[in-house]
C-alpha cells in the first residue's frame, strides 16, 4: 500500500529545490557547502564517477549561492545551522550555472550546436540584463547574440564562433555588473564533450572550442568570484587547462569533500530505518558499498536509491545492477582487448577478490587513453570500476573491485570477450558443440581447456561457490548458442528444479541435459557425479522428454580455475 506521508525516493531527479520542496528523501549533503568555502581555489574541479551526485550537488551549490533564490529550501537542514554563514553567502550572489552533459553528438556540428543550446538556455535566464541601466548599449547586442535563435526554422542558437568561446565570461561579466558584485560559475560534466569528441573523431576542434571557452571565463577573469567544475575524469592540464595556475583539485584520491559525493554507512543506516527496511543493510552493503574516496569510504547513492525505491514495491526482490545500465562498460573491453597474459592474470586476481598494485595517472587526454594499457588502469580507477584498498605506496594503489556488483560487470564483459573470442576460430567451436552430440567427455575437456587457458577463468579463492558456477556456466553457454539449429536454453524450469543448460537437436529428436559445478577442492571427479546426481534426483530430463526428445544425453561439468572435467551418461 502506497503510505502518501512517506517521503518518495527520488530516482532520476537531479533538481535540488523539487527533492527539498515536493516530500523527497534528502541524504543531507548541504555540509559541502561549508567544505567548499573553507577549501576553495578561485577554480575546483571535483572528479567522481557517474551517479555519485555531481549533479545534485551542483544544484544546490546554484540554489544556495544564487541571487533571488528561495532561502526557505534550506530549512532544517545542516548548513541552516551556521546562521552567519548563511547571512553571508546565501542568496548573495550571480550564478552561471552550464551542464554540458548532453554536449555528445556523433560530429562536431551537431556537438556545436548542443554547445549553443546549453549556452543560450542558461543565457535566456538573464533576460533582464536588457533592461539593466549599468550595462552599455554594446554589451547588451553582445549578450543578445548569446539568445538569438536563427531565421532558418531550425530552432537552434545562431552563436558566432567568437561569441560562444567567449560566452560564460560575458555572462559572468554583465551579470556582475548589474549586480554589483562578483559571478560564481558552476559547470557540470565539464568533460562529456570531450570524451564524446574523442569517440567520434572530432577532439581536436571540440578541444580548442572547450579550451578556449574555460580559459576566457576562468583564466582572465576579473569579474569571478570562483568557479566549480565537475567530471568523471581529470583532463590534462596541458590539454585544457592551460595557463590555469589557479585551479584546485579535488580527485577521488584527496580527502577535502571526501565525503560530499556517494552515501557514507550511517547515511545508508538512517535511510533503511526510515523505510523499515534495517534487515537489508547487509545485502545492500555487499553490493553498492566499497567505494573509498579519500578517507571515506561510500556507497555508489544512485544503486542504494534506486534499490530501496523497488524494495518499497517488493520487499523480496533482489539486489540488481543498476549503475551499470547507466554506461556501455567499454572500458573494460578495452582492457580485455588489450590484455597481454600478465594482465589476464591480473584480472583473474581481481576478480577472485584479490588486489593489484598499479601507477594511477589522474591526468590523462581523451586522445592518450587507450594508447597504453596502464592508463586503463587509471581510467578503470577514476571511473570508479575499481578503488583503492589501503594506503597509497608512492605513485602506487593497491586496486580492487568495489562490490559484487561491480563484479558482476566484470564477470558480464569478460564471458562475452571470450564468447567473442571462442568464435573467432568457428571450426574449433563446431567440433567442441558436437563433442557434447556425440557426448564426448575427452574433447569437451580438451577444447574447454584451450579457451580457459588463451582467456580468463576463476580461481579458487573465496570468492563465493555459486558466482564461480555462475560464471563457467555463462561462458559455456555462450559457446553452445553458436549453433542456431539447436535450442539452447538455460536455468529453464524443468522436474523439480532448474536445469543449468537444456539442449534439444529437434532434427535428430535428441537432448542435451548439463549442469554445471565448481570443484571447490580441486576434486573434478567428484563435481561431475555431484552434477549428474543432481540431474537425476531433480528430475531435470523429464521437460526433454515431454518435448519429445527420443535420446537424452546427461552431461556433469566440474571446473577449477582452468581445468575442467566432463563426465557423460547416456
Amino acid at each position: 500500500m502506497c503510505d502518501l506521508e512517506m517521503k518518495m525516493l527520488p530516482v532520476g531527479i537531479e533538481n535540488f529545490e523539487e527533492i527539498c520542496t515536493e516530500n523527497y528523501y534528502y541524504v543531507d549533503k548541504t555540509d559541502f557547502i561549508r567544505e567548499l568555502l573553507c577549501r576553495r581555489g578561485k577554480v575546483n574541479l571535483f572528479t567522481r564517477p557517474r551517479r555519485f551526485g555531481k549533479s545534485l550537488n551542483m544544484g544546490m551549490l546554484k540554489c544556495f549561492f544564487e541571487i533571488g533564490s528561495k532561502k526557505s529550501v534550506f530549512d532544517g537542514l545542516s548548513i541552516s545551522k551556521d546562521t552567519a554563514l548563511c547571512e553571508k553567502y546565501m542568496a548573495a550572489y550571480p550564478v552561471v550555472s552550464i551542464s554540458l552533459k548532453d554536449v555528445s553528438g556523433t560530429d562536431y556540428q551537431t556537438a556545436r550546436s548542443l554547445m549553443c543550446a546549453a549556452v543560450g538556455n542558461e543565457a535566456l535566464r538573464f533576460y533582464d540584463l536588457l533592461d539593466s541601466d549599468k550595462i552599455t548599449k554594446e554589451e547588451k547586442e553582445l549578450y543578445r547574440q548569446l539568445i538569438t535563435v536563427d531565421t532558418g526554422g531550425q530552432g537552434v542558437y545562431a552563436i558566432s564562433q567568437a561569441a560562444l568561446m567567449g560566452s560564460l565570461k560575458l555572462l559572468s561579466v554583465l551579470l556582475a555588473k548589474h549586480y554589483n558584485t562578483r559571478t560564481i560559475i558552476l559547470i557540470d560534466e565539464y568533460d562529456v564533450p570531450l570524451a564524446k569528441a574523442a569517440d567520434y573523431g572530432y577532439y581536436d576542434q571540440m578541444l580548442m572550442l572547450v579550451r578556449s571557452m574555460f580559459e576566457q571565463a576562468l583564466k582572465t577573469n576579473d569579474s569571478l568570484y570562483f568557479a566549480v567544475l565537475t567530471g568523471c575524469l581529470r583532463v590534462s592540464k596541458e590539454s585544457i587547462f592551460t595557463g590555469l595556475n589557479n585551479l584546485k583539485v579535488f580527485s577521488i584520491s584527496d580527502s577535502e569533500c571526501a565525503a560530499s559525493f556517494g552515501f557514507t554507512d550511517d547515511e545508508v543506516k538512517k535511510m533503511l530505518s526510515y523505510y523499515q527496511l534495517d534487515d537489508k543493510y547487509s545485502m545492500i552493503k555487499e553490493w553498492y558499498d566499497g567505494y573509498h574516496f579519500g578517507d571515506a569510504q561510500v556507497y555508489c547513492p544512485w544503486d542504494a536509491v534506486s534499490y530501496v525505491s523497488r524494495l518499497l514495491v517488493k520487499r523480496s526482490l533482489p539486489p540488481q545492477d543498476y549503475w551499470s545500465n547507466t554506461s556501455s562498460n567499454d572500458i573494460i573491453k578495452k582492457l580485455l582487448e588489450k590484455a597481454s597474459p600478465a594482465t589476464r592474470d591480473e584480472i583473474e586476481r581481481l576478480i577472485a577478490g584479490e588486489t593489484v598494485l598499479k601507477v594511477v595517472s589522474e591526468e590523462l587526454t581523451y586522445q592518450e587513453l587507450y594508447d597504453d594499457i596502464e592508463n586503463i588502469w587509471s581510467i578503470l580507477f577514476t571511473a570508479g570500476y575499481l578503488t583503492q584498498r589501503g594506503e597509497a605506496e608512492g605513485n602506487m594503489r593497491r586496486l580492487a573491485i568495489p562490490n559484487r556488483e561491480i563484479h558482476n560487470i566484470f564477470m558480464k564483459q569478460i564471458r562475452v570477450w571470450m564468447q567473442n573470442k571462442a568464435r573467432e576460430n568457428s571450426e574449433r567451436l563446431s567440433l567442441f558443440c558436437e563433442a557434447f552430440r556425440n557426448a564426448d567427455g575427452q574433447k569437451v575437456q580438451e577444447i574447454f581447456e584451450q579457451y580457459l587457458n588463451e582467456t580468463i577463468s576463476v580461481r579458487d579463492t573465496a570468492v563465493r561457490s555459486e558466482w564461480k558456477e555462475s560464471f563457467y556456466h555463462g561462458f559455456l553457454l555462450g559457446l553452445l548458442r553458436y549453433k542456431e539449429d539447436w535450442k539452447t536454453v538455460s536455468n529453464r524450469e524443468s522436474g523439480r528444479g532448474y536445469a543449468d543448460i537444456l539442449i534439444e537437436i529437434f532434427a535428430e529428436k535428441t537432448g542435451i541435459v548439463i549442469e554445471v559445478k565448481y570443484a571447490e577442492n580441486g576434486n573434478l571427479d567428484a563435481g561431475c557425479q555431484k552434477a549428474l546426481k543432481q540431474i537425476n534426483t531433480a528430475g531435470y530430463v523429464q521437460q526433454l522428454r515431454l518435448d519429445g526428445m527420443n535420446q537424452i544425453i546427461q552431461c556433469g561439468i566440474a571446473c577449477c580455475a582452468k581445468s575442467c572435467r566432463a563426465v557423460f551418461v547416456l
